[in-house]
């Protein structure tokens, strides 16, 4: 009895925590008095809270605010050097891992070319692993400042220790990701899928920020999405959600990667275009390929505008979001040539009334938003108030998604 009521008062100190530290985080800066009036939690449990986080150095005092009459009220933020994040972008065509401080500002970057035919794991490994190494050395951030990594790759992730990833279009089944990383490095691991995770990037930081139900859809050489509904990314029973781009549009079409039909991303996406296009892909620079024919006003080009607005139609039509976000390096290519065109498609498609309240624009973080969403994994357990997180001392496993 002793124990569980032990428990449910660190529960309850814990949660306390994270609704505070959450507050600051997405928030602040902000005094102690306008943290109670914000989070409905009461000036005591504040102040107690707020110095155990001045205490360990998670936030610190940022100046002071003028009152009403009375003394001035300091301010208190997250101390954006308390511990730092990489974030792993594992792409079609390179393996990107960044380095990134609590205000996601990034303090290094390494980049690998992968040959867009195949991708070997044990070199996608070493890449990764190598990458962190080069980042915390030219950033000078010592190993035991990091938080944990972060790592944002195609497919399906299973849960667990191993985090089991299944790419089809990779050519990964069942690849054990987790372990294979985990022999060598002992930072904490967060596995997830690189659509997922950059939906997370756009709801925190960018043009999702603040919408409750959203979609934000990944478009580079392959498809996917992230679905944010009332304000949380929606995995599935198996986490598995968000396979966007393997929804058949075509019965008996073009043959996807995944090893199906009339997939849309064999009609959306950069590698599929090219082909209909009669684009050899091995040999060519796909960015510029695509580019190129979006400059030219091909047929093809027009044809996939016809194929994307209706994959965002059945999108709204499906989860009626408030937001649609294009992103990836050739939704922000296609969107930012032909977005009027594509919006013209979907309203064209879309059930009226869901349409009239969705607004479909394109996603500002750029190439960097699947490292940067990746890396959004390590600070959310430390917005959970999760001991793992903490840069001094021994790091138990974190928890949450594909934790390892």
């Amino acid at each position: 009895m002793f124990d569980a009521q032990q428990r449910t008062v660190r529960d309850l100190r814990r949660g306390n925590r994270a609704i505070v530290l959450r507050a600051l985080y997405f928030e602040g800066p902000a005094s102690r008095q306008e943290l109670s009036e914000t989070i409905g939690l009461s000036p005591a449990t504040v102040s107690n809270v707020t110095g155990d986080l001045l205490a360990s150095g998670i936030i610190v005092e940022a100046g002071l605010a003028d009152s009403d009459g009375g003394r001035p009220r300091v301010l208190l933020r997250v101390n954006t050097t308390h511990g730092y994040a990489v974030g792993v972008d594992v792409g079609e065509t390179h393996v990107r891992v960044e380095l990134f401080d609590l205000d996601m500002n990034r303090q290094a970057r390494a980049e690998y070319p992968l040959r867009p035919a195949g991708h070997d794991v044990d070199q996608v490994v070493r890449h990764i692993l190598a990458g962190i190494d080069v980042v915390l050395g030219e950033s000078g951030v010592p190993r035991e400042r990091v938080l944990g990594v972060g790592v944002g790759v195609p497919g399906v992730v299973e849960t667990g220790p191993d985090a089991l990833i299944h790419a089809p279009t990779l050519g990964w089944d069942a690849v054990p990701l987790g372990r294979l990383l985990r022999a060598g490095t002992d930072l904490p691991l967060f596995v997830d899928n690189g659509a997922t995770s950059m939906g997370q990037a756009e709801l925190w930081f960018g043009v999702g920020r603040r919408a409750r139900h959203a979609v934000v859809v990944l478009i580079g050489s392959g498809v996917g999405a992230s679905i944010i509904t009332d304000g949380a990314t929606y995995l599935g029973a198996n986490s598995s959600a968000g396979e966007w781009g393997h929804t058949k549009i075509m019965i008996g079409g073009h043959r996807c990667r995944c090893g199906g039909e009339g997939c849309l991303e064999a009609y959306v996406g950069a590698r599929g275009i090219l082909e209909r296009a009669g684009v050899w892909t091995e040999a060519v620079d796909e960015q510029a390929a695509l580019a190129a024919l979006v400059a030219a006003g091909s047929p093809v080009i027009d044809e996939t505008v016809t194929y994307l607005g209706v994959g965002l139609a059945n999108l709204i039509n499906l989860f009626n979001p408030e937001r649609i976000i294009i992103g990836g390096w050739a939704g922000v290519l296609l969107g930012e040539h032909l977005l009027t065109r594509i919006r013209k498609v979907v309203a064209d498609n879309c059930l009226a009334q869901p349409y009239k309240t969705v607004s479909i624009g394109l996603g500002r973080l750029g190439v960097d938003s699947v490292a940067l969403g990746a890396a959004t994994l390590v600070i959310e357990d430390l917005l959970q108030a999760n001991p793992a997180a903490r840069p001094n001392g021994a790091a138990p496993r974190p928890r949450n998604r594909a934790g390892i």
